[in-house]
């Protein structure tokens, strides 16, 4: 097949490959970081959200979590990267690079959507546990951290599981903003050849490995933890 043919000359023989894979690598670092961002914070946020609203702080903080969430599932990602790109970053005269910008917004991002997970499974911890240890005399945030947030981590890993496949996803965005990705780089190949089918359709084939080892790898984790837990 002669697309074929033209595909491996220019990914092979001419080092289309070595942009792939450096853009493979563009696409973890960014998926990864704005994992571990959206968990942070999205964390903090979910807390915030489930504290108990008797005095001011609390309903000031759970106002703005409120706004935040709401902004960030409300926008497109697009228009939050070219906004963190063209806007903010310059506005607060951070340098500009585009991976840094990429990371810093899927986490925000990753964050409004992670929240409502971890709210759904810090709820899902029997209150009892909570208030045992507050009898105790430990505070509230350590209880939270040390007993509470552990146990809502293992029963939402699924849900962390699809918010990390759906940012490796969502990385194919981030062109955008002139960072070249996994995307990119097949992009790139497909315009200097003026065959796009075959390059394409290997992106496809790139994203499923990617998907599917991420689901491997998530369930691995389930399986290990309900091991862990009859022992």
């Amino acid at each position: 097949m002669e697309e074929l043919k033209i595909f491996f000359d220019k990914f092979i023989t001419a080092g289309g490959y070595k942009t792939a894979l450096s853009g493979l690598l563009v696409t973890a670092e960014i998926a990864i970081g704005g994992l571990i961002i959206g968990i942070l914070l999205g964390t903090v946020i979910a807390v915030v959200k489930v504290m108990p609203k008797y005095k001011a702080l609390p309903r000031v903080l759970d106002a703005i979590c409120n706004v935040y969430v709401a902004i960030f599932r409300g926008t497109p990602m697009v228009v939050q990267l070219l906004i963190g790109y063209f806007v903010l970053f310059p506005a607060l005269g951070i340098p500009i690079d585009g991976v840094i910008v990429a990371i810093v917004i899927f986490g925000l991002n990753s964050a409004a959507y992670v929240s409502e997970m971890m709210r759904s499974g810090i709820q899902s911890v029997d209150i009892g546990q909570l208030e045992a240890a507050r009898a105790l005399g430990m505070p509230y945030g350590m209880a939270m951290l040390k007993i509470v947030i552990p146990q809502s981590i293992k029963n939402i890993l699924p849900t962390l599981g699809n918010e990390f496949i759906v940012l490796v996803k969502d990385t194919s965005v981030v062109s955008f903003i002139a960072v070249v990705d996994i995307t990119k780089a097949f992009k790139a190949i497909g315009d200097a050849t003026y065959e796009y089918i075959v390059p394409y359709l290997f992106l496809a084939l790139v994203y499923l490995v990617l998907v599917m080892g991420i689901t491997l790898l998530v369930r691995l984790m389930e399986r290990r933890l309900k091991k862990s837990e009859r022992q």
